[in-house]
């Protein structure tokens, strides 16, 4: 029980910045991004590819975050220019329409090129005790890289960058009037989106293995912290990170794995049911 809490904090931390990459992207544009898991599986390859062609750990890992990033200012400059000049209902489903579009497009390829494409970090050591618990090195080592993450995200809301886009998600046209530019602000948080996607991906790939085909369940992940947390709600995300990731471990444990998503489903129904704005989402 306790080990299985345990390992539910490390996948929960994951599942919160896959939920905070996906809710910072809609509170700024008003647009829910399904080729997100697509871009994190595209990271995780080019972190295999650059492994394999014989570079260190940490150099291919910084190509994965860059790759990450890259793909997502493109995706901002390009396809998403004609959703940002749509407006409510119109602007969250041409988004829709065209993130869904990237996301076959960048699976496909990559099923194409690299049908057993896999990543796995492996992280070797003996098991360290954690309240009388042996954890992996590779759990330990997820676990510190998405809690310095997490300080990160928070402290960021302190910078000139932070309050620029959070004065762009209260209000985009009194930004503009006193000198924020909301274009450099939206490709600014699809980069960093597209950087918690890919670090996602690699931690993750160091308790277990990310394959090629992954990218939608990574997407659905990303949207239930986010709804369950509240669309657009940093800390909600994380929250409903950590709670989600401890309830998918105890449910594969006590029930088994096949069942794990219809379970996380049903805790996002049973939230929208009693909180329709999220765990810490603010009311209109």
């Amino acid at each position: 029980m306790k080990a299985s809490i345990l390992d539910g904090i490390v996948l929960g931390l994951q599942f919160g910045l896959l939920g905070v990459g996906m809710t910072l992207v809609y509170g700024l544009g008003g647009v829910l991004n399904l080729a997100y898991g697509q871009i994190a599986v595209l990271a995780a390859m080019v972190v295999a590819i650059t492994l394999t062609a014989g570079a260190p750990t940490l150099v291919a890992a910084g190509a994965g975050l860059l790759a990450g990033a890259a793909t997502s200012v493109v995706l901002d400059r390009t396809l998403m220019r004609p959703v940002y000049r749509q407006r409510g209902e119109r602007r969250v489903l041409l988004g829709l329409l065209l993130t869904l579009g990237v996301a076959f497009v960048i699976d496909g390829l990559l099923t194409w090129r690299y049908p057993t494409g896999t990543l796995r970090l492996g992280i070797g050591g003996e098991p360290v005790p954690v309240l009388g618990i042996g954890m992996r090195v590779g759990s330990l080592w997820a676990t510190g890289v998405s809690l310095a993450v997490a300080a990160l995200l928070l402290l960021f809301r302190a910078t000139t960058p932070g309050r620029a886009a959070h004065a762009v998600i209260q209000d985009e046209v009194g930004a503009r009037l006193v000198g924020i530019n909301p274009a450099a602000v939206r490709t600014l948080i699809f980069a960093a989106s597209g950087t918690l996607a890919a670090l996602v991906a690699e931690t993750r790939s160091m308790t277990s293995p990310v394959t090629v085909t992954a990218g939608f369940d990574f997407t659905i992940l990303a949207l239930i912290v986010a709804v369950v947390g509240g669309l657009g709600n940093v800390a909600g995300a994380f929250l409903a990170g950590v709670l989600l990731g401890i309830v998918s471990t105890l449910s594969a444990f006590y029930i088994g794995q096949y069942i794990t998503t219809i379970v996380l489903l049903a805790a996002a129904a049973l939230t929208i049911l009693l909180r329709p704005r999220g765990l810490l989402g603010r009311s209109p």
